[in-house]
């Protein structure tokens, strides 16, 4: 590991804390796991993060043998360190119930590295981003497709960075809920799946699904290469001769912001299902 900045020294040496929603990994969502940023040793897996809203970034179990818990010296609170070099990582707190695990170790982002997971011939693909009223439901059902290597809920469309759902929820961002999926074009191909789309939601609703009404929840195709456009246009054009009042846009993709973690595979979490979006067949293979 290269030598600490001042700051890291004050974190992980002089055990600071970093400001609250200032870390770079607090909202981070990328699969692969977190390192020691003092001596490299591996602490936490991607798997464990979770939304917390505290402010720094949450996990709800370590990788074994490799966080060691210590009295605090408030006689409150219980400090984690690493276990190999015992740099100061941040605080554990028990009994919140914020996941089945019911823990949660609180650790400043400047006590971590994150280390990407090593990517194979599985995890490329191709990236298609669609946009059809709560993203809870379009990733619930378009998840199980075939071909799909990642799919993921988030924000796209507005003029605001790394924008919250809270702002979003104003309708003054700009931005779309929708779902980013990674897929492989040899499995399976980008029409099959935007028809899919087409059909898990109601592409003649404006500005909403069901129940869900306002911009956020706009029927809309964010192609990433020009035969993306050509298919959703050639696809809208097919439901409009069937009869289909179509109102979908067809938008070049822009930045994409991962949705909270506690967004990402909601209804199976819950245990429920999607309560404004269900198939219905309209094409007729």
């Amino acid at each position: 590991m290269k030598p600490l900045n001042e700051e890291e020294k004050r974190i992980l040496i002089g055990k600071g804390t970093e400001p609250p929603f200032s870390g770079k990994y607090y909202r981070h969502q990328a699969p692969g796991r977190y390192l020691c940023r003092q001596c490299g040793a591996p602490l936490y897996q991607s798997a464990a993060k979770f939304d917390s809203a505290c402010g720094w970034p949450s996990f709800d179990a370590e990788i074994p043998g490799a966080v060691k818990r210590v009295p605090d010296p408030d006689g409150v609170r219980t400090e984690i360190v690493c276990a190999r070099c015992g740099g100061h990582l941040g605080h554990v707190f028990e009994g919140e119930e914020l996941t089945s695990k019911n823990t949660r170790h609180c650790v400043n982002s400047l006590s971590l590295v994150f280390q990407p997971a090593p990517k194979g011939p599985s995890q490329t693909g191709e990236t298609a981003i669609f946009a059809g009223g709560c993203f809870w439901g379009v990733e619930h059902l378009m998840k199980n497709f075939p071909g799909i290597l990642h799919i993921e809920p988030g924000y796209i469309g507005g003029h605001v960075e790394q924008p919250t759902y809270e702002q979003v929820c104003t309708h003054t961002t700009g931005h779309a809920e929708a779902v980013r999926i990674v897929f492989d074009p040899a499995r399976v191909s980008y029409e099959t799946l935007l028809k899919g789309f087409m059909e898990i939601h109601d592409p003649t609703q404006t500005d909403g699904q069901g129940p869900d009404l306002g911009p956020q929840y706009r029927s809309e195709i964010f192609y990433t290469t020009p035969a993306q456009r050509e298919t959703a246009l050639r696809v809208i054009d097919l439901l409009k001769k069937k009869g289909y009042p179509v109102v979908t846009r067809v938008t070049p993709a822009s930045a994409f912001w991962p949705a909270e973690d506690y967004h990402h595979r909601y209804y199976d979490r819950a245990g429920t299902q999607p309560y404004c979006h269900r198939r219905v067949k309209r094409f007729d293979e």
